[in-house]
């Protein structure tokens, strides 16, 4: 697989690089001319500039010209940006095998820049062997190129308040972004980046083992499994559940018994249905414990329909994206290179990639020190408090493992005068941790949120809105007004 790749960019590698720009009028399976916004674009970065990173830039509604601008990083790493854009908080949705208008959108407040980070993801590509080699570290000093070439050719949104977000494996990435960007300004490297108060982070990863380790205890929290067989594990195993010593029967049996729990639960969301998934997890600290895929993962083919989940799946539309992307029609709308080889929307295991930031923990502690403010929220997409793969529960233990003392307790925060929406703390560091809770057994909220500077306050406007993870896994809009608004003044 990895040498048609390298055949695919070698073919793209011919073709002259510059930094162009489309601005999309028109998507296929979108009726009439879209209501927003968008640029598409590549932007060489590298030591050669022999990395070519596709993004999608979607203007504010509100006011561009003023409104805040926030990159936005998908996880994996691998994944396409096509995972923000049309899964999570960005202004287009799969409804069926067309797309909708999503109302509820990040972009009403902000302008997003949506980035495929690394080479590989998405429409992104290297045009050598050497150059598609990349690391956590690489997208660090990448993605800090890539903004500064960006700014270069739009100029007028270098005043604007910068921001950084991301989800999933990003929160490995976020931080040290954070860091890199402001250790450029103080190098004087130009154009120098607006970067002012903080950066937002949903259901982050921090350390491979760091989450492995608090699934057990999630699995206990969210009554997966039972109290004895937790007290057990701890026992046994020493609060150590990957890479276990085979000798201790005890806690490998212990193991054997939590899997045959979670054996069938879809760990992304354990609420919903254990669907086919349409990637591959790549093998980082080698955990005991598995992933509860109760099949045998392989790569998805976009063009075979036969590859398709139930339509009642939630991971149905992730597999009608690879349809939809693959489509000449699409890429060509989109302004991909002529030659780009099949897309994936999460490509992890073609990638050649060096895990080498192994903890993400100092670089929050870094950036705290230097006065930034930061959101840690646990919804992502339709998963929030019930995604296995990152527990809320390691989220809780890094967090208190920086030993800030809490300004602003435990408490929830309202969607309504009678609805809880979530819950909040907020720490000395200028840090945030909050939840968002589902309404009922199947709807959940998805909400999107812009940082805004008003005085010494950042306030972070969570925009909230009722949706439903239907029988047919796709988000069904149940209301678009607008007075699900919600401002957290005191969040941040």
């Amino acid at each position: 697989m990895r040498n048609i790749y390298f055949l695919v960019v070698f073919l793209l590698s011919i073709l002259i690089s510059i930094h162009a720009s489309l601005h999309v009028k028109y998507l296929p399976g979108l009726e009439g001319p879209l209501p927003f916004e968008l640029e598409t674009g590549y932007v060489s970065v590298g030591e050669s500039g022999d990395v070519e990173l596709f993004y999608y830039f979607v203007k504010s509604e509100r006011n561009p010209d003023k409104d805040p601008l926030m990159i936005w990083l998908t996880g994996g790493p691998g994944c396409s940006s096509i995972c923000g854009l049309l899964f999570g908080n960005g202004p287009l949705a799969f409804k069926g095998d067309r797309l909708i208008t999503n109302f509820i959108m990040l972009s009403s407040v902000a302008n997003i820049l949506y980035l495929e980070s690394p080479a590989g993801s998405g429409y992104s590509y290297a045009k050598t062997r050497r150059a598609a080699e990349t690391s956590d570290t690489k997208q660090l000093h990448q993605i800090d190129q890539f903004l500064r070439s960006w700014f270069v050719d739009h100029p007028e949104f270098i005043s604007n308040p910068f921001y950084v977000g991301g989800d999933s494996y990003s929160g490995k990435i976020v931080p040290g972004v954070v860091q890199q960007i402001l250790l450029g300004n103080e190098k004087g490297l130009t154009p120098l980046i607006n970067i002012q108060q903080g950066y937002v982070l949903g259901n982050p990863t921090v350390s491979a083992n760091f989450e492995s380790n608090h699934r057990v205890s999630f699995a206990h929290r969210m009554g997966l499994i039972s109290d004895e067989l937790h007290e057990s594990l701890e026992r046994n195993c020493g609060g150590k559940f990957f890479n276990v010593d085979p000798s201790n029967a005890k806690c490998s049996n212990g193991l054997q018994a939590y899997d045959q729990c979670i054996s069938e639960i879809y760990i992304e969301q354990i609420l919903l249905p254990n669907c086919k998934v349409d990637y591959v997890l790549p093998d980082i600290s080698l955990p005991n414990i598995r992933t509860s895929r109760r099949r045998e993962l392989k790569e998805f083919s976009g063009n075979d329909s036969s590859s398709l989940p139930p339509s009642r799946c939630f991971t149905y539309s992730y597999f009608l994206s690879a349809f939809w992307a693959n489509d000449e029609n699409v890429r060509s709308a989109l302004g991909v290179k002529k030659g780009f080889g099949k897309w994936s929307r999460c490509n992890t295991l073609n990638i050649p990639y060096t895990y080498d930031i192994h903890d993400a923990i100092p670089y929050h502690v870094n950036n705290s020190r230097k006065g930034f403010r930061s959101l840690i929220y646990r919804q992502d997409y339709c998963f929030g408090d019930h995604d296995m793969m990152v527990p809320f529960s390691s989220t809780e233990a890094w967090i208190k493992s920086l030993n800030y003392s809490i300004v602003d307790d435990w408490r929830p925060w309202m969607m309504t005068s009678n609805q809880v929406a979530g819950y909040t703390r907020s720490y000395a560091n200028k840090m945030t941790f909050a939840t968002i809770k589902a309404r009922s057994s199947k709807p959940f909220l998805s909400f999107f949120l812009s940082s805004l500077v008003e005085e010494d306050t950042l306030l972070i406007i969570i925009k909230t809105n009722v949706h439903l993870c239907s029988k047919d896994g796709l988000m069904v809009k149940l209301s678009e007004d607008s007075h699900s608004l919600l401002s957290l003044s005191k969040v941040l």
